[in-house]
């Protein structure tokens, strides 16, 4: 169980994100200031900086779920269950549970849209994307006996990194999200049904 003394970092951690990212999305992420967003969550600049090294990390503060999310699937896994097999459900659940961090929703719209918006958001998503890879071939050097952990997860990323962006693509054009995620999950599958296949 969580003591309080985390429980309280924890909700200082998502007031900070949840008032930063109210501004980001009303004002743009580059005209938005450290102090701005101190003032507003009621906390010190150092005080977000013990929480966010940098300002992007506040727009993505969910970068550190996504990495718990991988590690748990991966290191969980079932013992009939394959490493890429286990990224597909996770990412298959994440689809149909339009969760932010891997389905769609009209209202993430405006959420890319400020991405496409800023050099330095878009710069800290590859950053983001890059961090992600390393990680799943740190899993899957550790949690499993692919003679190739790095190349799996660099081709399991671009896969689902190509699939993930045409799906967000349409979002942004105004498609619906129900056609969406519909779409994206048959990409998805086809797209591992390809990677198991090859990696075998």
């Amino acid at each position: 169980m969580d003591s309080l003394r985390e429980r309280k970092k924890a909700a200082t951690r998502q007031r900070i994100a949840d008032v930063a990212t109210v501004l980001f999305l009303q004002r743009g992420f580059d005209n938005v200031t450290i102090s701005e967003i101190a003032e507003a969550a009621e906390v010190s600049k150092v005080t977000i900086f013990n929480y966010f090294p940098r300002k992007e990390d506040i727009f993505f503060d969910r970068a550190p779920q996504a990495e718990q999310l991988l590690t748990a699937a991966i290191r969980d896994r079932t013992p009939d269950q394959s490493p890429l097999r286990a990224l597909r459900r996770l990412l298959l659940d994440l689809a149909q549970q339009h969760h932010p961090l891997g389905g769609f929703r009209e209202t993430y719209a405006h959420f890319w849209r400020t991405v496409q918006d800023s050099p330095a958001l878009r710069s800290r998503a590859r950053e983001a994307v890059e961090e992600l890879e390393a990680h799943l071939a740190a899993l899957l050097a550790a949690h499993s006996d692919d003679p190739h952990p790095r190349l799996t997860a660099a081709l399991a990323l671009a896969a689902y990194r190509s699939v993930y962006v045409t799906g967000m693509a349409r979002i942004l054009t105004g498609d619906d999200a129900a056609g969406v995620t519909r779409d994206h999950i048959a990409a998805l599958d086809r797209a591992f049904d390809v990677l198991e296949n090859g990696l075998r």
